[in-house]
């Protein structure tokens, strides 16, 4: 086996188009075809796997797990132990050209800010992908991805698991139903962030572990010391490689939101937040996205609509009828569709929903079933979609024509965050993905996360500033073309 160290990145993309030509075969079709198939079980590869990456193996270990990627040895080792026969890489573009050939499907978990990268490439070489949400780190590599999945014709299904539950398609199916009315006005909440943000950069960097390979942790980001207030874990709250608590909760919070009212592109979104800088995310905010009318579903309207979030600790007003002592939703996450006739209050992917006042819906008979259930794990519906035959195939609920415009409003409140200096509601071209209403005049004030450093303050001008957000510059070597 070469060396980890032995193929540049530019070698791997030379390597990748003649890899790409490799067709794997699933062992259903070759057994139609009058052969008896080794095996009818898929080939997965793991990228970023002593986290979350863990669990959704597990729950796709009745396949075979082929190959684990994982810039940290150390972190990884309880999954490695897991799947001693999957061969160990740290860098993912090594493990591709040498066993793409071994590889139908690829799991990946990474920080947010190599998902894109790392799916891109799997799609390019043919490979059905599973991502973690947020799919991506901007709302440029969600567009950029959307495209690759078409191009590719691959499988694809991002890591928000409660959007196969029946309870999304039991809300979605009375919010179109018409039971509570028409909705213009949605709260969604979470307790989160449960790992630090606003904080400033580290003064000093750490001696790196001789398991830790830094410079594929940073990867398109630009560089920086190793510090374990990045690794493990904590670098959700860190905007250069998480999204913050929006970027982590919402695409499970503000999913069964996305679907029930056939959301797309917001007009507008405009933000406020405790207290963060360059460097991290803020312990709370707000933040408000304004929605056009939509296609009615059926006889039920969609008119334009609210969606307040709230994030830190922050919640919203009380709907009317509900009890005194109820928690709202679930507690720490949770929806409130305020409707003409009625609300509508669930948790987590429309988890123990009420709909209040209660004594108005004693009688409401459930409404017809209009989405089909999903029988099984979210995971594995995507395995069972990814060995189906092109021309039969039923794709998994989240996979990213669905996924890609959920998780592009999702980050672009981030957009509104880190921009609310300017005072103003932000006007959002979702096609051309683009603020509309900068003047070119217009200015950002930032707090300096770096310590030590001067200014204190910096500004930025706005239009610049955006586009820099929408699509993130990568560092010298990383790229986002297909």
């Amino acid at each position: 086996m070469k060396s980890e160290k032995s193929i540049s990145r530019r070698k791997f993309i030379g390597t990748s188009a003649a890899a790409s030509a490799l067709t794997i075969v699933p062992g259903h079709v070759i057994s139609g075809q009058g052969f008896t198939a080794p095996s009818d079980k898929l080939n997965i590869a793991g990228i970023g796997v002593g986290g979350k990456g863990q669990v959704n193996l597990r729950n796709m270990n009745s396949q075979n797990i082929v190959a684990l990627c994982d810039i940290d040895w150390n972190y990884a080792d309880k999954t490695f132990k897991q799947y001693p026969g999957a061969k160990k890489f740290k860098d993912y573009r090594v493990m591709f050209s040498e066993v793409a050939n071994e590889i139908d499907a690829v799991m990946i978990a990474t920080p947010d800010h190599t998902h894109a990268v790392c799916a891109l490439a799997a799609m390019q070489l043919g490979k059905h992908v599973y991502v973690q949400k947020p799919l991506t780190h901007t709302v440029y590599e969600s567009r950029a991805l959307l495209g690759a999945s078409r191009k590719f014709k691959v499988v694809t299904q991002m890591g928000n698991e409660g959007h196969s539950s029946d309870t999304v398609a039991e809300v979605c199916e009375l919010i179109w139903s018409g039971a509570i009315g028409t909705v213009e006005r949605v709260d969604a909440w979470t307790d989160r962030p449960i790992w630090p943000q606003g904080l400033t950069r580290p003064k000093q960097g750490m001696w790196l572990p001789s398991e830790i390979n830094w410079d594929l942790f940073i990867g398109p980001a630009p560089m920086r010391p190793y510090h374990t207030a990045y690794h493990p874990w904590n670098w959700r709250g860190w905007w250069d490689f998480g999204t913050g608590a929006l970027g982590d909760m919402a695409c499970h919070v503000l999913d069964v939101v996305f679907s029930a009212l056939k959301l797309g592109h917001p007009d507008s979104v405009e933000a406020s937040s405790s207290d963060f800088n360059s460097e991290s995310a803020p312990n709370s905010s707000l933040i408000h996205y304004e929605f056009p009318e939509r296609a009615a579903v059926g006889k039920q309207k969609m008119p334009a609509v609210k969606v307040t979030w709230y994030d830190g600790g922050l919640l919203p007003e009380r709907p009317a009828g509900l009890p005194d002592g109820m928690e709202l939703g679930e507690g720490k996450n949770g929806v409130i569709f305020h409707g003409s006739k009625g609300s509508l209050v669930c948790g987590n992917y429309g988890s123990h929903y009420k709909l209040l006042p209660e004594a108005s819906f004693a009688n409401l008979k459930k409404p017809a079933q209009q989405m089909k259930r999903v029988a099984g794990s979210h995971e594995m519906d995507w395995v069972r979609a990814c060995k189906e035959a092109p021309e039969n195939r039923v794709l998994p609920r989240s996979n990213f024509e669905y996924a890609c415009p959920l998780n592009e409003m999702v980050v672009m409140g981030n957009m509104a965050v880190r921009m609310q200096g300017l005072n103003k509601k932000l006007k959002w071209d979702g096609p051309n993905m683009t603020f509309t209403n900068l003047s070119d005049s217009d200015v950002v004030t930032i707090s300096n996360g770096v310590p030590d450093a001067e200014p204190k303050q910096f500004k930025i001008n706005a239009k610049q500033f955006a586009g820099e957000l929408v699509r993130t510059n990568y560092r010298n070597g990383w790229s986002l073309d297909f």
